[in-house]
């Protein structure tokens, strides 16, 4: 699928032309968390074309709750507000994100707009965003790699596929609220440690898999063991538990499915230390950058994390990545056929290159 929206060839008009096509992405190893198993996924490829430059965006579905964007929903938004979008300049991003948010588009829809105006305006400038930006690509920290929920021994095998990808991965992140209860979660996780014995930063994400009481539990159990935080141990629904558990856990605890935006942020700060950002949960890099600015107001932690995402969406998120404290950058790392080439994966880090704007581009091209 491929539309192309503009206002026309008028000598006084604007033609921002939004092209839109579908492709789809398949994992080399599905992954499993409390909520199901995914082995691939169809995303939206999303350009913006204005005075001969070209910006790029990228959406994914993803799903949390009763809250649902799939890529159905995200392409019809887009070509609903494509008209309304067409007669502004790319560097009109704060009105183009009013326009967006009057027409209810998706923060899916508009993270991918977001991020084609940040890559044009970069592409223009010639400079890459972390640039423009003043960031230091030297602060960025290693990226995690996601251990799925398995058996024990399906999961040490899992961390000797990542290990062998790349021997100096420094961070492992593991999925637990496994279905067959914390001991299940408890085997998984021992199996991991001893595969990676080497391995001294590893996080626990149980995507809301976990009541109170166990969530309580494991905290201490996993503290015992050397785990650095905790990310959204309780369903999303469940957040009056938050701040018991905020109480009484030895471990951080980070909101990530409970938080989209800069005001779950303001909403969940007496009862979290910090929050995962995602560009289709929160709108894009503009709502990202606010996000990490009241963050840090209130003293919690920044993590950037992804879901489906090829490398052209962790790409944008890894030029702010010199701002974040946690980095789970690696759904494209994952994939038998990202069609993108961004930022390198080296030495365990994710780091963007000195190309103008985001730095992507299509792989063999």
């Amino acid at each position: 699928m491929e539309i192309g929206l503009g206002l026309g060839d008028g000598l006084w008009e604007r033609v921002m032309q939004i092209r839109l096509q579908s492709f789809t992405v398949s994992k080399r190893f599905a992954l499993t968390i409390s909520r199901g198993t995914t082995s691939g996924s169809v995303n939206l490829f999303v350009r913006v074309e204005d005075g001969g430059i070209e910006g790029w965006g990228e959406a994914s579905g993803f799903s949390i709750g009763d809250h649902e964007q799939d890529i159905q929903r995200i392409s019809r938004s887009l070509q609903r507000v494509a008209p309304l979008l067409a007669a502004h300049s790319p560097l009109e991003r704060d009105r183009i994100h009013q326009v967006m948010r009057q027409a209810n588009v998706p923060s899916a829809a508009r993270s991918a707009i977001d991020l084609a105006l940040y890559d044009w305006m970069g592409k223009k400038a010639l400079l890459p965003l972390w640039q423009i930006w003043g960031l230091e690509r030297e602060r960025i920290v290693p990226i995690s790699v996601t251990i799925g929920i398995n058996t024990p021994e399906g999961a040490a095998q899992r961390v000797r596929d990542w290990l062998g990808l790349d021997p100096e991965i420094q961070t492992l992140k593991v999925k637990l609220g496994s279905p067959l209860g914390i001991e299940a979660d408890q085997a998984m996780l021992e199996a991991v440690r001893a595969a990676a014995p080497h391995i001294q930063k590893m996080s626990v994400d149980a995507n809301g898999g976990w009541a109170l009481e166990d969530a309580i539990a494991m905290s201490y159990w996993l503290a015992d063991r050397g785990i650095t935080y905790l990310e959204q141990p309780l369903n999303r629904a469940d957040e009056a538990s938050f701040l018991p558990l905020y109480k009484q856990s030895p471990l951080p605890i980070f909101a990530d499915e409970s938080c989209f935006d800069c005001g779950d942020v303001v909403r969940l700060g007496d009862r979290i230390h910090g929050i995962n950002i995602k560009l289709n949960k929160c709108g894009g890099l503009t709502e990202a950058l606010s996000m990490i600015r009241t963050a840090r107001s209130l003293g919690l932690g920044v993590m950037f994390g992804c879901y489906s995402d090829t490398v052209l969406m962790n790409t944008a998120l890894a030029h702010l990545a010199p701002l974040a404290d946690h980095l789970d950058l690696d759904s494209h790392l994952n994939l038998k056929d990202d069609p993108f080439e961004g930022a390198i994966f080296q030495h365990g880090k994710l780091i963007p290159t000195e190309r103008p704007g985001l730095g992507v581009v299509k792989r063999g091209g």
